[in-house]
């Protein structure tokens, strides 16, 4: 699919959409919607947890049984929406000097090497447009074996850059857009080679840290604080997500009020530690499709709504689903969290979309 590329980091545009001002939604009709959305999503555990203005709401669901710990207070697996920390990690290293995000991922990850996966920068790979595959060539046949119980766990991190530096790109880098794990894990382990310092640990000091996310892990730790996820058929337990050397991509898992928190930040960076790099993420980086209608940024994608543009990233993994996102113009953030693995095309995200996009306001 091509694409088009902005120019790095690109300009923020957010000011250039009319703020048409909707009906006004009360809070009782607020809470009435959360109500419907978690009554519309059929999983064990389900939670939606909304902050309008500055006030928070939430609602929880689900046909489990009820457990010591809250829904409201479990740590979730929210899969590919890990991107949107990783990217407000590169934005921060950028804003801070230490990075350009020019940089060839080559020469971080192998210094002196030249390989066909040479001109990949690290900009190419966290906007999905560097040319590698969703996933590594290997990767399906290596975890065949454990496909339903931990078919990332099996592929550690010395794989995947191995994968990469093999790699012959299937188009110039800039050029296409492909969705790709395996391009953000690489970015992961480009950073933290290029920082010399664990991925992990970049994350915590410029990222969950500054934000005061203390509720953020990047791998199960407490088997009653975290949430336990279920497959397709909603009944059968999933073993804890391990995403192996996809850390990167898809590594985090955080409690509703801390996804709220990282939201937030998101809706009015002014003032925070991380101000520079919140603006950074909502800018345009990247049109793609017929006509270029597709808008990304660094960390989101981007669609229009009437009042103006709402950012949102869905991900997954065996067993646990979530959806965030937030609108500058209604001054909302949404986070959907459940525990059952759906089908592609899915009541879930359907319902969390459709919540975000409504155009009533407060």
């Amino acid at each position: 699919m091509s694409a088009g590329l902005l120019p790095w980091p690109g300009t923020d545009d957010d000011s250039d959409h009319s703020r048409a001002r909707g009906p006004v939604e009360d809070e009782d009709a607020l809470r009435d919607r959360l109500a419907a959305a978690v009554d519309a999503v059929d999983a064990p555990d389900v939670v939606f947890a909304v902050s309008r203005s500055g006030r928070r709401f939430l609602r929880c669901g689900g046909t489990a049984p009820h457990r010591p710990v809250p829904r409201q207070d479990l740590r979730y697996e929210i899969g590919s929406a890990s991107k949107t920390f990783t990217g407000l990690l590169l934005a921060q290293l950028i804003q801070r000097g230490l990075l350009t995000g020019g940089e060839r991922a080559v020469a971080c990850l192998a210094p002196g090497l030249r390989t066909d996966a040479d001109p990949v920068t690290l900009a190419h790979l966290v906007t999905h447009t560097a040319g590698l595959p969703t996933l590594p060539g290997d990767f399906y046949l290596r975890a065949l074996p454990v496909w339903r119980t931990n078919p990332y766990g099996s592929y550690p991190a010395e794989r995947v850059t191995g994968a990469f530096l093999r790699h012959r790109p299937r188009h110039r880098p800039g050029t296409r857009w492909q969705y790709s794990n395996f391009g953000v894990a690489v970015l992961g382990h480009a950073v933290a080679a290029a920082a010399r310092t664990p991925w992990a640990a970049l994350l915590g000091a410029h990222v969950l840290r500054p934000l005061g996310l203390t509720g953020v892990a990047l791998r199960a730790a407490d088997p009653k604080a975290d949430a336990v996820g279920h497959g397709k058929d909603g009944h059968s337990a999933t073993l804890a997500f391990d995403a192996g050397g996809f850390e990167a991509a898809g590594a985090v898992r955080a409690t509703p009020h801390d996804l709220l928190t990282f939201l937030e930040a998101h809706l009015d960076p002014a003032g925070s530690p991380l101000a520079g790099a919140l603006r950074a993420v909502r800018t345009p980086v990247l049109r793609r499709g017929l006509g270029h209608r597709h808008v990304h940024t660094v960390a989101w994608f981007r669609h229009p709504t009437n009042g103006g543009p709402m950012y949102f990233h869905s991900g997954a993994t065996l067993g646990q689903q979530a959806f965030l996102g937030f609108r500058p113009d209604t001054g909302t953030a949404l986070v959907a969290l459940c525990t059952r693995r759906f089908r592609a095309r899915d009541s879930f995200v359907a319902t969390a979309y459709g919540f975000l996009a409504d155009d009533r306001q407060p």
